[in-house]
């Protein structure tokens, strides 16, 4: 996993649509995006931000569909938990839908479930979300 620049745009634009070219700008600028790579081919993205401006938070991991389930997410997490360690974290947070997958594998990495947040406000009215945290440790 890599840090993101600017040359990565075309690559992320076709796997995250939510986020505006001008984040994705601030976020290369600050190191918290990367590029998930298997050898030197690109195979997915990652990218974070500070919950309350204080908690490491995964706001998205998305990898092609023919590298899933080979460790690759596994991989990019620890290794962002490591440096988020570097940093002086000792907290990292995520969210996922309730009826997504992916709460299963966060699990599996350790993170408990911490809370979900309804949003019954058009047009974010979705499903519920699920807050997951983990503490992080040498």
């Amino acid at each position: 996993m890599d840090y993101a620049v600017i040359d990565d745009i075309s690559f992320w634009k076709s796997l995250d649509r939510h986020l505006p070219e001008s984040e994705f700008f601030l976020k290369v600028k600050e190191k918290r995006c990367y590029i998930i790579k298997d050898d030197d081919i690109p195979i997915g993205i990652f990218r974070y931000n500070l919950f309350w401006d204080l908690i490491p938070f995964l706001t998205l991991i998305h990898i092609n569909e023919a590298y899933r389930h080979k460790g690759f997410g596994t991989l990019a997490v620890g290794q962002w938990e490591k440096e988020m360690l570097s940093l002086g974290h000792s907290l990292v947070m995520t969210s996922t839908m309730v009826e997504e997958t992916s709460q299963h594998f966060y699990r599996k990495l350790r993170f408990k479930d911490s809370g979900c947040l309804i949003k019954p406000f058009p047009p974010y009215n979705e499903t519920m979300e699920m807050f997951m945290m983990k503490e992080l440790s040498h």
